[in-house]
């Protein structure tokens, strides 16, 4: 059963421009760090968003939480459309969809305890105040793992760990019992020894309280551990949907197998066939080039890709590719 879906999500930035520049045009450039994303996330499950950085996967994230305004397009949650939703309205809404962003350190107010950080949402939306919002801040830290949560309550961030940081964002993300998750590189800062640990702990969650996640990440490795789906975007665009273990298994796009490519084995006897790729990604998505976004850097491009732009299309059942050539392949 569907809990979200988006529907074609623009989203352009201005770029500043000089003085100079704006005496001699008027004309506006944009960076289009989404440009025309369409996906629907099942309730349940764990669908990822990956790629390297640069390529609108974050912003499609904050765009989703209502966090920027999306340039055009359309967010449906739970059966409502929330693209243009405003104060009161949008509260209502937040409480359902939390954050976990990639740094703890600067998500958390260094000033704040770490109690009154897990407390402070259940004070905004009005579930709970004083010492009965105390006692349940109290509960969700001991439910992440942060124990005696008495010890850990009258802390300060910087008293903690890493680990542990992510753990208190964890904490306050789920203290108001949202339905959706939006995990913004969750494990990317945190030690590989603790990785595991954390991405368990966001397992056991999803299976006690029911959550559905947008598990958002580079890291692929990652992804494959705990993805029902994934989508791979390059340049503002999704070039790869699919359930995840047959994207990991047979990947369809050229820029799909490099990344897979890219994953270390444990096994030295092991080989991967490796794709080679031209140049590095653009540092911002401004002059996107005509055709198939990807055909500077595609060993298989032919005058096809660089001409007319691929759409993603089902190749296989449930298994969407934007590429000319990837059935040849």
């Amino acid at each position: 059963m569907e809990l979200l879906r988006v529907e074609n999500l623009v989203k352009y930035f201005p770029l500043e421009k000089s003085f100079l520049e704006r005496l001699l045009t008027r004309s506006r450039r944009y960076v289009r760090a989404v440009d025309g994303v369409s996906f629907s996330i099942e309730r349940g499950e764990v669908f990822t968003l990956a790629g390297e950085t640069g390529c609108g996967k974050t912003t499609t994230g904050r765009l989703i939480l209502r966090l920027i305004d999306p340039t055009s397009g359309r967010i449906v949650f739970d059966g409502e459309d929330i693209t243009d939703l405003r104060g009161e309205e949008l509260r209502r809404i937040r409480r359902k969809m939390q954050p976990v962003f990639q740094d703890p350190y600067a998500s958390l107010n260094p000033r704040m305890k770490v109690g009154e950080a897990v407390k402070h949402p259940l004070e905004i939306h009005g579930i709970a105040y004083g010492s009965e919002a105390k006692q349940i801040a109290m509960e969700f830290l001991e439910k992440v793992g942060l124990t005696p949560a008495e010890k850990f309550y009258s802390l300060y961030p910087r008293d903690l760990s890493g680990g542990q940081r992510q753990r208190v964002a964890i904490a306050r993300a789920i203290v108001t019992k949202p339905m959706f998750i939006v995990a913004d590189e969750a494990v990317s800062m945190i030690d590989v020894s603790l990785k595991a640990s954390i991405l368990e702990l966001l397992m056991q969650l999803k299976r006690e309280m029911g959550l559905t996640y947008l598990f958002i990440t580079h890291e692929l490795a990652v992804a494959k551990y705990i993805s029902t789906r994934i989508a791979v975007m390059y340049l503002g665009k999704i070039v790869e949907l699919g359930p995840a273990h047959r994207v990991f298994e047979s990947p369809l796009h050229p820029y799909t197998k490099a990344l897979m490519a890219a994953v270390p084995v444990p096994n030295p006897r092991r080989r991967k066939e490796k794709v080679k790729l031209k140049g590095e990604v653009p540092t911002a998505p401004v002059d996107i080039p005509p055709g198939c976004r990807f055909h500077p850097r595609c060993p298989y491009a032919t005058e096809e890709c660089r001409r007319e732009e691929p759409q993603l299309a089902e190749a296989e059942p449930e298994h969407l590719v934007a590429c000319h050539k990837a059935m040849e392949l």
